[in-house]
C-alpha cells in the first residue's frame, strides 16, 4: 500500500512536469507568432489571441499521450491493478476526469473557432477601417460577439435534440425534453439550455457538435497535413538555391526587362504616342520591373544575414532530418494503408463505422508500440512525438499553401510578413486539425491507443497425469486486446470518444483514404519541384495582401 508520502511525492512531481510542460508550451508558441507576426501590422489583442489558441491546440493534441498513460499506470508490468487502482471506483474517477479534460478543452476549442477568434478578426478589421471611433467599434463587435454568441447557442440546441448513448450505438437518438415553460423568457430558456448541458444529455450533444466540427478538421488534414508530410521533409533534403546564383539570375532579369522598356520608349521618340497595346505591354514591364528590384533587395539582405551562414553550416544535419521524416512519413503511410485495410477486411462494416477491436493485420506501428512497452518510458515518448509530429507537419502544410477559400488564396504565411488575421486563420485551422488528430492515431495504432501497455493475467489449465489430483492451472501475462475480460482492462476515454456515433466514424473511414491519396499527389509534385529560392514567398507579383507590401530597412 502506497504511503501518504509517497502519493504526495509523486502528485508534486506530476504537477512539476505538468508545469514544465505548460511552461515550454507557451514559450514555443510565443516565438513561434513573434517569428511570422508582421513587424509593421501588430496588434495585442490578436497577438495574445493566436499565441493562446496555438498553446490550447498543443495542449489539446498532448491529452491523448496523458490519456494513455493513465490507463496503464493503473497496472503492473505483471498484469495486476496497483493498490491505488484497485478499487474500480477509483478507476472511474480517473477515468471520469480525464473524459472531463477531453470535453473541457474542446469545449475551449469550440469557444474558440465560434466565438473569440472571430470577434478578435472582426475587431481588427474594424478597427483598420475606422481607427478615430472607438466607441463605434467597440458596439460593433460587441454586436458582433452577440450574433456569434446566438448563432452557437441556435446550434448546441439544434444539435442537444440528437442524443446517443456512450456505450450502446444502437439505441435510437431521442429528443431532449423541452422547457417546462413554453411561455418563458429568452434568458430562461438560455439558463435551461444550459442546465441541461450539465447533464448526461449535454455531454452527449457537446459530443455530437465536436463530432461534427472535426469533420472540419479532417477536411483541414486531408488538405494541409497530407500536404505537410509531403513537403517539409522533401524541402530539407533538397535545401535552398545558391544566393550568388540567384542574384546573377536577377541581374540578368532586370536588364532585359529594362532593355525591352527602353524599346518600347523609343517608339514614342518622335513624339507619336503609344498603342493602346504597348501601353499595357510598358505597364507590365514597369511592374515587373519593379518585382526584380525588390527580389534584389530582399537577396542582398539574406547574403549577409547571419542565419543564411548557419543554414549553409547545418545543411548536412538537415539532410539527416529530412531523410528522417521521409522515412517516418512512409511509415505512417504504410501504417494507415495496412489499417484501412484491415478495417475493410474484417470490421463489421460501414453501418458500424467499420469499427474493429485489436488488429488482424500485421500494423507496424501498433506492433512498434508494443514492443517498446517494456522499456520505461519509450513508447509514450513515441505516442508523443508521433502526436507532435502531426501538429507540426500540419504547420508546415500551412505554411508553404497559405490560407485558401476554395481557389482563391486569402493570406500567406511568411515571417515577420504575416498580418493578424493570417495567424489567427492559422491557429483557427491547426484547432480544427488538433480534434482531427486523436482518429489519425487511433488509425495508425487502434490496439495501443485502446489499451495503451496494460495487461492482464489469463488462468489456463495445467495437463496432469493423475486425473484423481485435480485440474491445475497457471496464470500467463498477455497484452489487453478485444478478447481479454471487461474488468481486466481498461479503455482509454479517447477511443470511447472517437466512436460514440458511428456515422462520424464512417466518415473518419472514408477521409483516411483521401488523406493517403493526396499524400501521394502532395508527394510527386514536391519531387517534381525544383529548389526553393532563399527568399521564397517573400516577393511575389500576385500578392494580393498588405503584409507584402515593402518594409525593408
Amino acid at each position: 500500500m502506497a504511503t501518504p508520502v509517497a502519493l504526495l511525492s509523486e502528485s508534486v512531481l506530476g504537477w512539476s512536469i505538468f508545469t514544465i510542460v505548460l511552461l515550454v508550451i507557451v514559450a514555443f508558441c510565443w516565438i513561434y507568432i513573434r517569428k511570422y507576426q508582421s513587424r509593421q501590422e501588430s496588434e495585442v489583442i490578436s497577438t495574445i489571441t493566436a499565441i493562446c489558441a496555438l498553446a490550447i491546440a498543443l495542449i489539446t493534441s498532448a491529452l491523448l499521450p496523458v490519456d494513455i498513460f493513465l490507463v496503464s499506470f493503473m497496472k503492473y508490468p505483471n498484469g495486476t491493478y496497483k493498490e491505488w487502482a484497485a478499487s474500480n471506483e477509483t478507476r472511474q474517477q480517473i477515468e471520469d476526469t480525464v473524459l472531463y479534460g477531453y470535453y473541457t478543452l474542446y469545449s475551449i476549442i469550440v469557444f474558440c473557432v465560434f466565438l473569440w477568434i472571430p470577434f478578435v478578426y472582426f475587431y481588427y478589421e474594424e478597427k483598420d477601417e475606422d481607427n478615430s471611433n472607438k466607441c463605434l467599434i467597440f458596439t460593433e463587435n460587441v454586436s458582433i460577439l452577440y450574433s456569434q454568441l446566438l448563432l452557437k447557442l441556435a446550434a448546441i440546441h439544434h444539435m442537444s435534440c440528437i442524443q446517443g448513448s456512450l456505450h450502446d450505438s444502437s439505441q435510437t437518438f431521442v429528443p431532449l425534453e423541452s422547457p417546462p415553460n413554453q411561455n418563458s423568457t429568452q434568458w430562461e430558456k438560455v439558463q435551461y439550455l444550459f442546465e441541461e448541458l450539465g447533464s448526461s444529455h449535454g455531454l452527449a450533444a457537446l459530443s455530437f457538435s465536436i463530432s461534427s466540427l472535426t469533420l472540419i478538421g479532417m477536411l483541414a488534414v486531408i488538405t494541409y497535413t497530407a500536404y505537410g508530410m509531403s513537403v517539409l521533409p522533401l524541402n530539407l533534403i533538397k535545401g535552398t538555391r545558391s544566393i550568388l546564383y540567384e542574384r546573377l539570375e536577377n541581374t540578368e532579369d532586370m536588364e532585359e526587362v529594362e532593355h525591352q522598356i527602353d524599346k518600347l520608349k523609343a517608339k514614342c521618340a518622335d513624339g507619336r504616342p503609344l498603342s493602346m497595346r504597348d501601353q499595357r505591354n510598358l505597364q507590365d514591364l514597369d511592374a515587373k520591373l519593379q518585382v526584380l528590384h525588390r527580389r534584389g533587395r530582399h537577396l542582398e539582405i539574406a547574403e549577409r544575414t547571419c542565419c543564411n551562414k548557419v543554414g549553409s553550416a547545418l545543411r548536412p544535419m538537415k539532410i539527416l532530418l529530412g531523410v528522417f521524416f521521409i522515412l517516418v512519413a512512409l511509415l505512417f503511410f504504410i501504417t494507415l494503408f495496412i489499417s484501412n485495410l484491415d478495417k475493410a477486411l474484417h470490421s463489421a462494416g460501414i453501418s458500424t463505422g467499420f469499427i474493429i477491436f485489436g488488429t488482424k493485420l500485421i500494423n507496424p506501428l501498433n506492433e512498434l508500440l508494443l514492443a517498446l512497452q517494456p522499456v520505461f518510458p519509450l513508447d509514450y515518448v513515441l505516442i508523443t512525438i508521433i502526436t507532435m509530429y502531426f501538429v507540426f507537419t500540419s504547420m508546415a502544410g500551412i505554411r508553404n499553401m497559405g490560407i485558401w477559400f476554395f481557389w482563391i488564396r486569402l493570406y500567406k504565411i511568411r515571417p515577420q510578413r504575416t498580418r493578424p488575421q493570417a495567424l489567427l486563420f492559422l491557429c483557427m485551422i491547426l484547432l480544427l486539425i488538433v480534434l482531427h488528430t486523436s482518429y489519425m492515431i487511433y488509425s495508425l495504432a487502434p490496439q495501443y491507443v485502446m489499451y495503451g501497455s496494460q495487461k492482464y493475467l489469463l488462468q489456463t489449465p495445467l495437463p496432469t497425469a493423475d486425473p484423481s489430483q485435480g485440474n491445475y492451472s497457471t496464470a500467463i501475462t498477455k497484452i489487453c486486446d478485444a478478447d481479454a475480460p471487461e474488468d481486466q482492462c481498461t479503455v482509454t476515454r479517447s477511443y470511447l470518444f472517437l466512436h460514440k456515433f458511428w456515422f462520424f466514424s464512417t466518415i473518419y473511414y472514408f477521409g483516411n483514404w483521401a488523406f493517403l491519396v493526396v499524400f501521394l499527389i502532395g508527394l510527386v509534385v514536391s519531387c517534381c519541384k525544383g529548389k526553393k529560392s532563399v527568399i521564397e514567398g517573400e516577393v511575389d507579383a500576385d500578392d494580393s495582401d498588405v503584409s507584402d507590401d515593402e518594409y525593408v530597412h
